[in-house]
């Protein structure tokens, strides 16, 4: 069976990850999502078991006893995101690489664990103020969970160094063409 390679996409809170990552999947064939599980609430538009794997914090923490996440993290207080093990080896049996869309943490953390299997790509705003912009224009935190982000991404953007990759998403046409680019070279 073809072994699969993980490709991560990391980014603070309203970096255009997700829409980088939306635009792969759309172009490469040989790529699948990694659907993370969360304990964070269901945003409009959301699918439990097409974006995440929406879990209480009980069973999360279950899990988490069960040893059945290659990562995790507890991004907020009691907002907790994991990558289950089984997800990978579900993908990866199919022949697939490996997709993901998770925070800074969790993708330094599988970056250690497979190495030259596994590329890490940054996805960063064009400033602090633009992401700001976009996390206000998205509407769906409080004020208070705005803010929480926005000082994580601060302190995210100083990770951006331990990347493979640092992929400038400033002109979003530009960026989804390098995020097809580097995809396709790393998986051949």
């Amino acid at each position: 069976m073809n072994k699969g390679k993980l490709i991560v996409f990391s980014a603070p809170s309203g970096a255009g990850k997700t829409t980088l990552v939306k635009h792969a999947l759309e172009h490469v064939n040989q790529i699948q999502f990694s659907i993370s599980c969360t304990t964070r609430d269901i945003r409009e538009g959301e699918e439990h078991g097409k974006d995440y794997y929406y879990l209480s914090a009980e069973e999360f923490k279950s899990k988490i006893g069960n040893d059945e996440f290659i990562e995790y993290e507890e991004v907020y207080t009691n907002n907790y995101y994991g990558t289950l093990k089984a997800e990978i080896q579900r993908i990866t049996e199919q022949g697939k690489s490996v997709v993901f869309d998770i925070d800074v943490m969790g993708g330094l953390n599988i970056k250690k664990m497979y190495g030259q299997d596994c590329l890490t790509v940054f996805v960063h705003p064009p400033s602090l103020a633009v992401l700001e912009e976009r996390l206000v224009a998205r509407n769906t935190e409080s004020e208070e969970k705005l803010q929480q982000r926005i000082s994580k991404a601060a302190i995210e953007m100083e990770t951006a160094p331990k990347f493979d990759v640092i992929l400038w998403n400033d002109d979003l046409t530009i960026a989804k063409q390098e995020t097809l680019l580097l995809i396709n070279n790393f998986i051949q």
